[in-house]
């Protein structure tokens, strides 16, 4: 049976089904997680992560004002200045308490595809430098297997001398033959990361997502990746907003992911 959680939203704008389930998810993984003792905290990228520093925010000043907050791309940084939030570096800070991120699609084991946003490269170091790394999503994003609803393919950040010679290997050797070079929509040209780099998005067939592991192992020894959007192994939770106004919370403990369902009040 759903249990209270006490999160009660604080916009007071109307929001679609889907951006309520966005909030949803966001406030109660911001009232688990990001606890008083917690002094730097990562934020990520992504539709949801507006919401996440809402909540933050609505802890009051008082809990902030000794907090430190490592942004993983230009979004989270203005999210963070904007709020009034103190901003730091990964240099200056390199082990965080808590992450929190979105992400574009999670599988029954909490592996997970991001860099739809291109800041995946930044997302991971981010992931992996914290204590606790916890992924919050709608409910479109909770699948069976990686690559069900988000089609696309696996983002790969790649320097851009090495994108034709990986390109080649993705189609011919590893199994992606529809893997392409992203293309920006508001200039002319392909996508440019936040690091100087181009972003590959490569589909792959179910059989090979459903163990995303060995695919991440195969595309990272191609000479001239930089990062590839495959998070396996690395979130402790992820928190999924649902339609009916439930969160459905998939947690890793000991190694098996135990799932609840839970009803804000």
């Amino acid at each position: 049976m759903p249990v209270s959680t006490g999160a009660v939203p604080i916009s007071t704008i109307p929001l679609t089904a889907i951006e309520q389930s966005k909030r949803l998810a966001a406030y109660t993984a911001v009232d688990k997680h990001i606890l008083p003792e917690h002094k730097v905290i990562g934020i990520g990228s992504g539709s949801t992560v507006p919401y996440v520093v809402e909540r933050i925010v609505a802890q009051g000043r008082e809990l902030n004002k000794d907090r430190v907050f490592i942004p993983t791309g230009f979004q989270s940084k203005e999210l963070i200045v904007m709020s009034n939030l103190n901003l730091g570096d990964i240099d200056q800070f390199p082990t965080i308490d808590v992450t929190i991120d979105g992400a574009d699609e999670v599988d029954p084991e909490l592996n997970c595809i991001k860099g739809g946003g291109a800041c995946h490269l930044r997302e991971k170091v981010l992931a992996e430098a914290a204590n606790t790394f916890i992924v919050v999503a709608d409910y479109r994003k909770n699948t069976e297997y990686l690559g069900t609803n988000f089609t696309s393919g696996v983002p790969i950040e790649v320097v851009p001398f090495a994108y034709a010679q990986v390109l080649r290997k993705l189609h011919h050797v590893l199994g992606s033959p529809n893997a392409t070079l992203r293309m920006a929509k508001a200039k002319a040209g392909p996508v440019v990361t936040d690091n100087g780099n181009f972003v590959i998005d490569a589909p792959f067939p179910r059989e090979i997502m459903m163990n995303p592991l060995t695919i991440l192992a195969k595309i990272k020894m191609l000479t001239g990746i930089v990062e590839v959007g495959l998070f396996c192994d690395m979130a402790q939770a992820a928190y999924f907003g649902n339609e009916d106004g439930s969160v459905t919370v998939k947690s890793k403990i000991e190694s098996k992911v135990v799932e609840e369902s839970i009803l804000p009040s």
